[in-house]
Parts: C-alpha cells; sequence; structure tokens
C-alpha cells in the first residue's frame, strides 16, 4: 500500500472524519470555494417547546407522515408493513466517515459482478446515509459515489472557527450537498420509493436525545413529480447534512416543523451515529430479541451490514496531548459501541430467522492515512472494496466481533 499503515480513528480528525462529504460529479476533487463566498447566518432564536409538543410536530410544509421516532418498535413494524418490497433483501449502511469508500467500493464491485440485489430496504447512518440514496437508485448512483469517497478532502466538508455550538463551521459541505441533492435524484428516489422499496436515514434529535427515522423516499415523492418542491427538497438536504452532523464538532442542523395548534418550532438534528452505528431495528427491539421476545418482525431473509469501520483493536502509541489520549479513548469506545450493536443485530438476526451477512473492514485490509480525507487512502480503500464486492467474499455469515465466519459468496436474493 505504497508505506501506508492503516490507523485508528483519532481525535478530532476521527470526529471529522464521521462527516465525509456527499457526491457531487460536477464538483468532485478539491474545495475551490473562497472563504468570501461563506453564507453569513446569524444565530437563531427558539420558541419553546415540551416533549409532547415534539411528539406531534410535523416537518413544516409537508402534508404527509416522513419519520418515525426511530427507538418504538409499533412505529417501526407499521412501516415495514406498509412497504411492499420490505421481504426483498435490506442493506444497512454503517457510519465511518471517509471509511465510506470501503461501502462506495464494495458497491461498484457487487454492481459490476452483476449480483448485486434490488434491495428492498437500505438504512443508513452518517456517513451510511450519505452513501445510502445513491445506493437507493441503483448502478447509476456508483460513479458518483466513487468520485466522492476517492477525491474529497477536508477543505470540502468543513472550516475551522466554528459557533457557540461546535467547533467547526460545515457550510462547504452544505453547499455540495445543496447542489448534489437535486430535484432529478428526488425524482429517482420517488420512483423506487412507488415499487414498494425504501430509504430510510437515522438522525439524532438533540432536545429530546431520541433517534428519529426518515422516510427520504416518502420526502422525495412529495416533492411532485419534477422533485422541485422546495419544502420537500430542502428537508431532504437537511436530513443529509443532519446525518453526519458530530455534535460538539459540526452544528446540528435545525428542522423547521408545526404543530397541530400551528405554533412553530425549530428543531436540532444531528448524526444518527451518536444513538446507534448502524440501524436494523429498533435498539428495543434488538434487545428483546436476548430474552427471546419478539417486538418487531422483519419480512425479508436476509440482511446484509455493510460496516465502514473495524471491530478489531489497533495498537497506537498515543502522544501526551489532550486529543491524542482522547483520540484514543473515542476509537476503543467507538469500537466497543459497535461490537455491542453487532452483537444485538447477532441475537436478532437468529430470533428472527435472518441470514445476516456483515462485511466489514478486517485484517485483509492493512492501510491507512496521514491525516482525515487522505485521497491516497480512501482509493485504496474504495479499491479493496471494490475487489471483495466483484469477488464476492465480503460478507460473512456472523455477525459479531472481528467478522468471524467463512466469507460467503454474494448472490441475487
Amino acid at each position: 500500500m505504497s508505506g501506508l499503515t492503516r490507523r485508528p480513528i483519532a481525535a478530532l480528525a476521527a470526529a471529522c472524519m464521521l462527516s465525509a462529504a456527499f457526491p457531487d460529479l460536477s464538483l468532485a476533487g478539491p474545495n475551490t470555494a473562497k472563504v468570501a463566498e461563506k453564507p453569513v447566518e446569524k444565530p437563531g432564536t427558539r420558541a419553546a417547546f415540551t416533549a409532547e409538543d415534539m411528539a406531534a410536530a410535523r416537518p413544516a410544509g409537508l402534508d404527509r407522515p416522513v419519520r418515525i421516532p426511530g427507538d418504538e418498535p409499533a412505529a417501526f413494524q407499521a412501516l415495514i408493513d406498509d412497504a411492499p418490497a420490505a421481504a426483498e433483501p435490506w442493506l444497512v449502511l454503517s457510519g465511518g466517515g471517509e471509511d465510506g469508500a470501503f461501502a462506495a467500493g464494495l458497491l461498484a464491485g457487487w454492481s459490476a459482478a452483476g449480483t448485486r440485489p434490488d434491495f428492498g430496504v437500505i438504512t443508513g447512518v452518517s456517513t451510511g446515509a450519505l452513501i445510502a440514496p445513491f445506493a437507493f437508485v441503483g448502478r447509476p448512483g456508483d460513479a458518483p459515489l466513487r468520485e466522492a469517497y476517492t477525491t474529497i478532502t477536508a477543505a470540502d466538508v468543513f472550516e475551522f472557527g466554528g459557533s457557540d455550538v461546535a467547533l467547526t463551521d460545515t457550510w462547504p459541505l452544505k453547499r455540495r450537498i445543496d447542489r448534489a441533492v437535486t430535484p432529478a435524484l428526488l425524482q429517482a428516489v420517488a420512483a423506487e420509493h412507488a415499487k414498494g422499496r425504501r430509504l430510510l436515514v437515522a438522525t439524532t434529535e438533540i432536545d429530546s436525545g431520541r433517534p428519529v427515522l426518515w422516510d427520504l423516499g416518502a420526502i422525495a415523492a412529495s416533492a411532485g413529480p419534477k422533485g422541485a418542491d422546495p419544502k420537500a427538497l430542502g428537508l431532504f438536504r437537511s436530513i443529509v447534512l443532519a446525518s453526519s452532523a458530530v455534535p460538539g464538532v459540526f452544528p446540528p442542523v435545525a428542522i423547521d416543523a408545526t404543530l397541530a395548534d400551528g405554533r412553530a418550532i425549530r428543531e436540532l438534528h444531528a448524526d444518527g451515529g451518536t444513538t446507534a452505528p448502524f440501524y436494523l431495528a429498533p435498539k428495543r427491539a434488538l434487545t428483546a430479541a436476548l430474552t427471546g421476545a419478539q417486538l418487531v418482525r422483519i419480512p425479508a431473509r436476509t440482511v446484509y451490514v455493510v460496516v465502514n469501520n473495524s471491530t478489531r483493536p489497533h495498537f497506537e502509541m498515543a502522544r501526551p496531548t489532550t486529543l491524542s489520549v482522547l483520540g484514543r479513548a473515542m476509537s476503543a469506545a467507538i469500537k466497543a459501541q459497535l461490537q455491542d450493536a453487532l452483537a444485538l443485530s447477532g441475537a436478532f438476526g437468529r430470533r428472527e430467522g435472518l441470514d445476516l451477512q456483515v462485511a466489514e473492514i478486517d485484517g485483509r485490509f492493512t492501510a491507512t492515512a496521514p491525516g482525515p480525507f487522505d485521497q491516497r487512502y480512501m482509493q485504496a480503500l474504495y479499491a479493496h472494496g471494490e475487489r471483495l464486492g466483484r469477488a464476492g467474499d465480503a460478507f460473512t455469515g456472523q455477525a459479531g466481533p472481528g467478522g468471524q465466519g467463512e466469507p460467503q459468496t454474494l448472490a441475487r436474493r
């Protein structure tokens, strides 16, 4: 790997990597925007509201349900039961920042092999949420993902010098999202949604501390036949931005909502990875499976989980600095959270009789980058994922730490 050695997530750089930039073919590569073009926004005040208000709120300007509480099994079951294609294989995309190059390459290789399923449900968290819309529209989304995850730089995502609520400003990422999430993309997503497929992205609502699961296909359908309704288009973009807003590092995203009595409130949403590294089902349903209880039923028989990270421990001597020590601790915490999520998902899968296939960045890839959004590193990881996708041996048949188990051949199921 030309001298590169794989590194763990580290300090602020790692937190920033949780927000890989959204793909945009015409703007891929170093950000050419000038600092003078940065939009000037004054901090806004928010009207007070309660937990009960939040539960009844609906995104402003939309007349159809487009989200559910991500931690409520009954709401999740109703959403899935309303999806005719939910019995088809699922794709679950984890967070992981620049390591999203792994999933991007894997999808491209899978397409090239001709064995990539038409997924009935796709879920995404953090960088997985950025990938999910392009994975949802199928093979046409492969090229934009390649551009994003092999050419991105930190300048395309953020600049230091934040505000009262964050260490950085993500105006470059917002600008890229605004240019990438087009009416044409919403039209394509809406067309797939009409077939009974579902595109679900998780954010974390800051005031309640609860996950929110957004039905991006329903939002796209609300955008009209040309995908240009400003309310739906703006909400889609805001959710994509919020999905990668690492709390404290990147600013949360304000989403306007309306209460039943007509009052307007402003919600704050941040990275869905705050509450879970990936989203298969509400955590309460996953945990219940440990005791043999069934709170939700997944109609699919096969679920593919792509982990844009590694569960394996990685040794690296911490430097005597706050950021270095914090970075090592963050890396351990993220890996522990990921291991727990995989263990719970494994128990749930066994309870449900699911064929749960897991792909992670395992020992077959040994490269690292000298810094965040390093192009050589992302190109190497993308190529690795693509090779595995073509060969059909990315996934193992066991959900658990370390990706133990024999690699399974990718197949259309």
